[in-house]
């Protein structure tokens, strides 16, 4: 310090730190002199002393002035030293970077300016100290001042081109740094990044490409921005980049990967929009490289399949199809499950267009991986049931397609028509709702004999016997009247000539049993009319309910449908068909004589030719002869068996009005707390309700 006190003057150290601008300039230019002499003579040391001296006696000083002096000594030092100053550029920089964050704004005017004489003197030498440099002026850019901003921007276009025309830059060593700044959220900051970024690239010896995912996400950030400037800043350097990766050999797709798949979710339109874009030139140039990346990049992209923009639901399409069509295998890191997953939580998509390309996906891999994708059919099933109650009948169509695709196999048969009548057990909605429409679409799906075979099955030992009476009238209703079914009819028809006829006939009729009409509609359909009538006959009081009613209600509204139109002709024969006149007439006395179901099925009895019944019944065979057995079918022990069921229907209507019944006594006996005094009314406890509170088990039930 003494050696740099002597030699510099003292009025030069005094006008070094005066209030005036030009006082201060004239005193750098007598530092600039002398250090020049130092220089001249090699004395290092002492341009050591002059150098400490302008850091810690005026850079570091209290006062501005002093460090306004002390910063154009510094700069005025380097000129001085001119090719020497590499040797001292880390005494003279911190204290010109440590000005940057001076509170006096003329300060740091003062320090952009040394530093910019400082850089024009040192040039390439300046690169090793670039991450110090790029910091500063990073914050610098920020400046409230204007006159610092531009003081700034002079700076950083000096550096820019220094960096530009060196060879000795680390842009190893930058990343890090740039991948740090690149969360700041200042417009300035953004812009003077992608500046950065921008002129980066233009460089051909930085490979900033394959840096790209270092700072990829903070470019994505920028398109949100609400400076248009740096919207558009950002959309090019993007530009840039996709257009570079394009036309590059090596490219790393994977992390860049992970970074759309987050920003195809951005609530901001052009940032999914520009993130989508990029997805679709991955799918269409990585291959194999993104089979990793299959399951985050399709739950991408069905979200964006219903978005409320337009462009964005087109380019998402197009990548979803792209992605579809590539043939992976799992034996090369194609994870089935992965894409499951995916799939099954789109499923639950408030959008009907992502559930429809979820199930077109499950399909795709059920074609592709069959054995694959069955390992995986607990995690999925479930929801692939849920998925029958979705308010689109298109995704209620597709996921019966999924099923019926699961369902090739005997066993994957069986467990679904279980699990469905599980379903409609537990949502009654959906059974009304969507009863016929999943029945018939598996019917077409799966085969409707194979189909209607097994769920006569099951309901045969349900448990829930009003579930059970419920299920077969509705299946019943599909029977009689889905196109989709015709097939079966026509086999029903055959059941007293043929044996599929006879053997279709007869897997029905246990499970068919659950429901009188549902019987007799089965019988009608099989011509089997001497049955049918024997059905009627043996029906009871308890039979004949408003359920009933109802049911029968609707047959004879369908005895008038095409359905049923050979059994209207077959009335042009009444000596011949004497036992459906006979039939049709129970079903009648049935019917209640102010309904209009009445009223059909007595004008249609009109119609039919005139009769006389003890003429012609002379000419057929008795009811109780050998018609009791046609085709070798036992009418009379199956006639057993229905009234065996019936009974359990009547024992369970039983039990379940019982049942209410004991739980609103139950509610009306009064609580311990109430009863007050040795008068409480005990005894009216166990009295039994009035007559006019009773209710029998029919009553009830209706």
């Amino acid at each position: 310090m003494a050696d740099a006190l002597s030699a510099i003057p003292a009025a030069v150290l005094r006008n070094l730190s005066d209030k005036l601008y030009e006082k201060r300039k004239n005193a750098a230019l007598e530092v600039e002199g002398i250090v020049k002499q130092l220089t001249a003579a090699g004395d290092h040391d002492k341009i050591t002393g002059v150098i400490n001296l302008l850091t810690h006696e005026y850079t570091y000083s209290p006062q501005a002035n002093h460090r306004k002096g002390g910063l154009i000594g510094l700069a005025a030092a380097t000129v001085g030293l001119s090719s020497e100053a590499a040797q001292h550029l880390e005494q003279i920089l911190p204290p010109v970077i440590n000005s940057f964050s001076d509170q006096d704004s003329r300060v740091r005017y003062y320090a952009c300016e040394a530093l910019y004489n400082i850089a024009k003197v040192v040039r390439g030498e300046f690169i090793f100290h670039f991450n110090k440099i790029f910091d500063a002026l990073c914050k610098l850019s920020a400046d409230s001042d204007p006159n610092v901003q531009s003081a700034a921007h002079l700076l950083d276009r000096l550096v820019k081109d220094i960096v530009t025309e060196s060879d000795q830059f680390s842009i190893e060593e930058f990343i890090p740094l740039l991948r740090e700044r690149m969360n700041v959220l200042n417009p300035y900051v953004r812009q003077f990044l992608v500046g950065w970024i921008t002129v980066l690239d233009s460089v051909p010896d930085i490979d900033m490409l394959g840096f790209l995912p270092d700072f990829l996400d903070g470019l994505f950030n920028m398109l949100s921005d609400s400076s248009l400037e740096i919207r558009q800043q950002a959309d090019s350097a993007l530009s840039e980049f996709l257009q570079e990766i394009k036309n590059s050999p090596s490219v790393d797709y994977g992390r860049m990967a992970e970074i759309l798949v987050q920003r195809a979710a951005a609530p901001d339109e052009f940032t999914r929009w520009t993130a989508i874009t990029w997805i679709n030139e991955f799918v269409k140039l990585g291959g194999d490289q993104l089979v990793p990346y299959y399951a985050d990049i399709l739950g991408a992209i069905l979200p964006c399949i219903a978005d409320k923009e337009e462009k964005i639901r087109v380019v998402a399409r197009e990548t979803n199809e792209e992605l579809r069509a590539i043939q992976a295998d799992p034996a090369e890191g194609f994870d089935v499950g992965a894409i499951l997953s995916i799939a099954r939580r789109q499923l639950s998509s408030e959008h009907e267009a992502t559930r429809i390309e979820s199930l077109h996906w499950i399909s795709t891999l059920l074609n592709r991986h069959r054995p694959e994708v069955l390992t995986f059919l607990n995690d999925i099933f479930d929801t692939l049931l849920k998925s029958l109650s979705d308010a689109s009948d298109q995704v209620v169509l597709l996921v019966l397609e999924v099923h019926a695709a699961i369902a090739k196999d005997q066993y994957n048969f069986g467990q679904l028509l279980v699990f469905l009548v599980h379903k409609f057990r537990t949502d009654h909605t959906l059974l009304e709702r969507r009863g016929a429409l999943i029945i018939r679409r598996l019917c077409v799906l799966l085969n409707s004999e194979r189909v209607y075979r097994e769920l006569s099955k099951i309901l045969e030992g349900e448990a829930d016997l009003d579930f059970a009476s419920t299920m077969v009238q509705a299946l019943n209703l599909i029977l009689l009247t889905s196109s989709e079914l015709s097939d079966l009819r026509d086999l029903l028809k055959l059941s007293l000539v043929n044996a599929a006829g006879k053997d279709f006939f007869l897997s029905l009729y246990s499970s068919w049993s659950h429901s009188s009409m549902a019987i007799i509609s089965l019988c009608l359909l099989a011509q089997a009319y001497q049955h049918a009538s024997a059905v009627i006959q043996s029906l009871t009081e308890e039979d004949i309910n408003v359920r009933f009613l109802v049911q029968l209600d609707k047959l004879i509204h369908l005895l008038e449908t095409p359905t049923f139109a050979y059994l209207r002709l077959q009335l042009l024969e009444p000596g011949r068909y004497i036992l459906l006149l006979k039939a049709l007439y129970g079903l009648l006395m049935l019917l209640p004589q102010q309904s209009a179901a009445f009223k059909i099925l007595r004008t249609r009895l009109k119609t039919v030719p005139s009769y006389s019944f003890n003429k012609e019944q002379s000419n057929h065979i008795s009811e109780d002869g050998d018609m009791n057995e046609e085709n070798g079918i036992n009418f009379a022990s199956w006639l057993q068996r229905f009234q065996q069921t019936q009974q359990q229907h009547h024992r369970y209507r039983k039990s379940q009005a019982l049942s209410r019944n004991i739980s609103i006594s139950t509610k009306d006996v009064p609580k311990p707390e109430e009863v007050r005094g040795p008068t409480a009314p005990v005894a009216e406890i166990n009295r039994p309700p009035s007559r006019s509170s009773r209710k029998g088990p029919g009553q009830l039930h209706l």
